[in-house]
C-alpha cells in the first residue's frame, strides 16, 4: 500500500469517528428534550436519507472531480450540520445535514481505492478501510457516550480560557466543539489525498438523464450473477447493522440495567468483533473464493435471537464480539466483490452510489420497521428474534438464489460443451 493509500485511511478514520460520535450526542439530546422513545431511530434514518435521495447524483458528481477534493467538500458539509446542532437546530434535521455530507463522501471514499489499487489488493483494502471504520465506530461509540456523561464531560466543561467568555454552558455544546475539530482534522487529511490522475468522460449534468443513468447502472448490476449477490448481501448487512446498533443499546439498558455511557461500549463491542472479522477475513479469503462465506449470514441471525437469554453482562460481552466477528469476515469479501464487479461494469463512483442507495434504502427500511414496532409497545424480546429470523431468512433466500445462478451457469457450459 502507497502512502496515498494511508492519507486516505485518515481521513476517513477522523470522519468516520465524528459522525458515530456524534450520533450519540444526538440521541442524548433527544433524551434531555425529553422526545419519544421512536424518534430515536429516526435520527439515524435521517442520517441515511440522502444517501437514497441523492444517489442518482453523487456518482456523477464524485467522478467529475479528483476524489480528495470532493472528500474535502463533504466533511465542510458536515461542519455545517454538527454548527447547526450548536445553535440549537433540532436534532433530527442538523443530523441529516451531516448525512448530506456523508452521502456526497462516500461514493469518492470507495472509488478512489478502484483507481488506486489493482483488482488483488481489493480485499486486503477493504478490510483495511473496513476495519479502521469499524474501529472509528467503536472509538466514536464510546467517545459519544462519554462527551456527554462522565468525567470527560466534567472536564471540558471545566476548561477555563482567561479573559475569554465561550458561551459554552452545557455538556452538549462542549462536546459538538470536540466534534467539529474532529471533521477540521479529516478535512486537512483530505487535501493531503494524492490526484490519482484517472480521468472519466464528461459527467452529465441534467437530472432526468443523470436518474436514467442511475437507473441503467442500477439494473445492470442486479442482472450480473456475481454483482447481484453480493449486493443482497451488503444491503442485508448493513440494514441490519444499523438496526442492531440501537437494539443493543436499548437492550443494555433494560435488560443489562445499564447507563447510557456503559450502554455505548457495550454496542462498541459488535463493531470490535467486526474489526476482528474485516480483519481475519483480509488475511484469510480471496476475492475468488468470496461467496464460500455467505452461510456465515445465517449463523449471525441465529445467535442474535440468543441475546434474549443473556441478562449478564460477562455473556453479552463475548457475545456481542462474536456477532460482529460473524459480521466482518463475510462482509469484507461481499464488499470487495461487489466493488470489483461495479468497476468492471462501470465507472467506479457510479457503482458506490449503486451499492449506496441499496444498502441505505435497507437501513431506511428496517429503521423505519424498528421505529414501528417500538410505537406498537412491542417487546424488546420479541423485536430481537423478528430481527434474528428476519436477517437469517433472507440470507437462506440470497444462498439458494447463489446456487440456482450455478446451476444455470453450469447448464449453460454444458450446452456451449455439446455444440462444440
Amino acid at each position: 500500500m502507497n502512502r496515498g493509500f494511508y492519507t486516505i485511511m485518515a481521513a476517513q478514520f477522523f470522519s468516520s469517528l465524528a459522525d458515530n460520535a456524534l450520533l450519540f450526542v444526538a440521541i442524548d439530546l433527544l433524551i434531555s428534550m425529553k422526545s419519544p422513545a421512536w424518534l430515536t431511530p429516526l435520527l439515524k434514518l435521517s442520517f441515511v436519507l440522502f444517501y437514497v435521495l441523492l444517489a442518482a447524483f453523487v456518482g456523477a458528481f464524485s467522478d467529475a472531480l479528483p476524489k480528495g477534493r470532493v472528500m474535502f467538500i463533504a466533511n465542510m458539509i458536515k461542519i455545517l450540520g454538527c454548527a447547526m446542532i450548536f445553535f440549537h437546530v433540532h436534532p433530527l434535521l442538523a443530523y441529516a445535514v451531516v448525512g448530506f455530507g456523508a452521502a456526497v463522501y462516500s461514493p469518492a471514499k470507495y472509488g478512489i481505492l478502484t483507481e488506486l489499487l489493482p483488482a488483488e489488493k481489493l480485499v486486503a483494502a477493504n478490510g483495511w478501510i473496513e476495519g479502521l471504520t469499524v474501529t472509528s465506530i467503536i472509538l466514536g461509540t464510546v467517545m459519544g457516550g462519554a462527551l456527554v456523561t462522565g468525567r470527560l464531560s466534567t472536564m471540558l466543561l471545566n476548561i477555563d480560557i482567561p479573559l475569554i467568555d465561550t458561551g459554552i454552558d452545557t455538556s452538549t455544546e462542549a462536546a459538538l466543539c470536540v466534534l467539529g475539530l474532529t471533521y477540521v482534522l479529516a478535512a486537512i487529511f483530505n487535501l493531503r489525498i494524492p490526484d490519482t490522475g484517472c480521468v472519466y468522460p464528461h459527467q452529465e449534468r441534467n437530472p432526468i438523464k443523470l436518474v436514467v443513468d442511475f437507473s441503467n447502472c442500477f439494473t445492470l448490476l442486479w442482472k450480473d450473477k456475481l454483482g447481484q449477490i453480493s449486493l443482497a448481501v451488503t444491503t442485508l448487512f448493513w440494514g441490519a447493522g444499523a438496526t442492531l446498533q440501537l437494539i443493543v443499546l436499548e437492550w443494555a439498558q433494560k435488560s443489562l440495567g445499564m447507563r447510557y455511557d456503559q450502554a455505548t461500549s457495550l454496542v462498541g463491542m459488535v463493531a470490535i468483533g467486526i474489526a476482528i472479522g474485516a480483519v481475519l477475513s483480509a488475511r484469510f479469503v480471496t476475492l475468488r473464493k468470496s461467496l464460500s462465506v455467505i452461510p456465515l449470514g445465517i449463523l449471525m441471525g441465529v445467535i442474535v435471537m440468543g441475546m434474549t437469554l443473556v441478562y449478564s453482562t460477562w455473556i453479552a460481552y463475548p457475545l456481542l464480539v462474536l456477532i460482529g466477528a460473524i459480521g466482518g469476515f463475510f462482509v469484507v469479501p461481499m464488499n470487495a466483490l461487489l466493488q470489483h464487479r461495479g468497476h468492471v461494469l462501470m465507472s467506479a463512483g457510479h457503482s458506490i452510489a449503486v451499492q449506496n442507495f441499496n444498502e441505505n434504502l435497507s437501513i431506511l427500511t428496517m429503521l423505519a420497521l424498528y421505529s414501528l414496532m417500538i410505537r406498537l409497545h412491542l417487546g424488546l424480546n420479541t423485536i430481537i428474534i423478528l430481527f434474528g429470523l428476519f436477517m437469517a431468512g433472507i440470507m437462506v433466500c440470497i444462498m439458494q438464489m447463489h446456487k440456482a445462478n450455478q446451476r444455470e451457469h453450469d447448464s449453460l457450459a454444458l450446452i456451449g460443451e455439446a455444440k462444440h
